[in-house]
């Protein structure tokens, strides 16, 4: 299946489908198609509905199959970037609420973090989304990417939220900010994630918390 991304920060994913050819999508992402195109919701099941609800997906996804040679063409709720990850031997563990499409071989679980704290307080959610099997899958990204590639024993300090996914091979942790002020007035919370390698990280540059938070400041708030 080919594909094209472009229109960034509105960015939209078009995939080229030839018969035959499916793929699975988050509720309410299709832009434009063409008429061959054919479309049908499923749920997955009550267990699948429960998973989805856990992570903040909707509960059905849209199942796209083309009857002949198209164009579907999905777009992102907000600004930022999409991502294609090509799903094999090394699973990928992203974002919660992350997910745009897939093709049907792709396999889409609940990962929970070894230690509930890297999720309650680091920022990242202690729920996120694992994705593995075989073939593409395409993670919808705040903002812009940063890739880094990790060592084994390589560690990289990043601030709450600006994890958007990471090879399984890497491990998430917390760290506590030190120093009273650093805390008080340093702006930057109470906890920093911690990523260990070996292994590929992706980084997003404008995580939606922090967009929304830049613009509550400009926003009328009602008089008490």
């Amino acid at each position: 299946m080919k594909y094209e991304i472009k229109n960034q920060p509105f960015t939209v994913l078009t995939l080229h489908m030839k018969q035959g050819e499916a793929i699975k999508c988050q509720s309410g992402a299709m832009a434009w198609m063409s008429p061959c195109i054919q479309m049908e919701t499923k749920t997955g099941g009550l267990g699948g509905m429960f998973k989805k609800a856990l992570v903040g997906e909707s509960l059905a996804l849209n199942h796209y199959t083309a009857a002949a040679d198209g164009e579907l063409t999905l777009a992102k709720h907000c600004p930022g970037d999409i991502l294609t990850f090509n799903i094999g031997e090394t699973p990928i563990i992203a974002q919660k609420t992350s997910f745009l499409a897939a093709t049907e071989g792709v396999n889409m679980d609940i990962y929970i973090q070894n230690k509930a704290g890297a999720g309650f307080f680091g920022g990242e959610g202690f729920l996120m989304q694992k994705y593995s099997g075989s073939g593409y899958a395409w993670l919808e990204i705040d903002g812009s990417v940063q890739e880094r590639v990790l060592e084994a024993g390589e560690q990289l300090v990043i601030d709450s939220g600006y994890v958007a996914a990471m090879e399984a091979t890497c491990r998430m942790d917390i760290q506590t900010v030190k120093g009273f002020a650093n805390v008080i007035l340093g702006g930057e919370g109470l906890f920093n994630t911690v990523v260990t390698g070996p292994g590929k990280i992706w980084l997003q540059t404008m995580p939606v918390n922090a967009l929304a938070m830049s613009l509550y400041q400009y926003m009328p708030h009602p008089s008490n």
